[in-house]
Formats: C-alpha cells, structure tokens, sequence
C-alpha cells in the first residue's frame, strides 16, 4: 500500500511520522504497548525487568525514524537488525500473537485515520511475523 501523506499548510508533503502525529503518538502507542506487556506472562520474562524505561524509549526511537520521524535510533543504536537482536529471545507463534494483541491496544489509542491505521498495521503484522524463531510450545494464544 503506497500513500502520500497529507500536505502541511504551506502544501509540503507531511511524513507519515507527522501524519501519524509526531512524538507524542508513537511515545502514546509505546506506552500502552508495554502496560500490556508487563502484565503478560509469557512476554514480560523476555523484556529487562530493571529497564522497562529503556525498552520503551528504544521502541519509540525505532517506530519513530521508521515512520520518517528522528533518526536518534540509529545515532544511538547503530542500523536497527530486528531479527538478529531478537535471536537471543524465543519467538514463537503464541508470543507474536501476544505481541501483537498489546501492539494493537496502542494503535487503537492513536486514532489514526483508517488509511493510516491501516498501513502501521500491517507493518507491525509483517514485523512481528518475521520475528518468530521458535517453534511452537504449545501454549494457546490470546487471540
């Protein structure tokens, strides 16, 4: 899905970062994200349990200079190699599924526009499927 976000006021294109409301929404989307998180019994033991503050910094720089926003990210943290930094934690279909069911509490808080909604979405879709490494446990899934 390609869109062009919405022009500004002088008629400069906006970033999907802007569109989707800056900092504050991403810090908002991220939030919410590890309120669920922490209280998830099989995802909180793979967070840093002295560095909640950290992890959701982190994850605001990455969705942030993903969606066109600063590129602190990768000033800090050097290129992002979701997949190689997530090999040390087990994936499996079950913690996608949580994953992405606390993701989706802080998408929903965004109040995105359908169209943009929609393309944070499937990126998170896409991204939280490529992180599975694990096979299945045989845990059941939230969803």
């Amino acid at each position: 899905m390609t869109t062009t976000p919405p022009a500004g006021r002088s008629g400069e294109q906006r970033s999907l970062y802007d569109a989707m409301g800056g900092h504050e929404a991403f810090a908002r989307l991220v939030h919410r994200f590890y309120a669920g998180v922490r209280q998830d019994e099989v995802l909180a033991p793979l967070y840093p349990q002295d560095d909640w503050e950290g992890a959701e910094r982190r994850l605001t720089m990455f969705l942030e200079q993903y969606w066109g926003g600063p590129t602190t990210y990768s000033e800090e943290r050097g290129h992002p190699r979701l997949r190689m930094r997530h090999m040390p934690f087990p994936v499996d279909t079950d913690a996608r599924d949580r994953w992405l069911h606390h993701m989706r509490a802080g998408v929903d808080d965004m109040g995105l526009p359908p169209e943009l909604d929609a393309m944070l979405w499937d990126y998170l879709e896409r991204a939280a499927h490529a992180m599975v490494n694990t096979a299945d446990t045989g845990r059941r899934s939230l969803l």
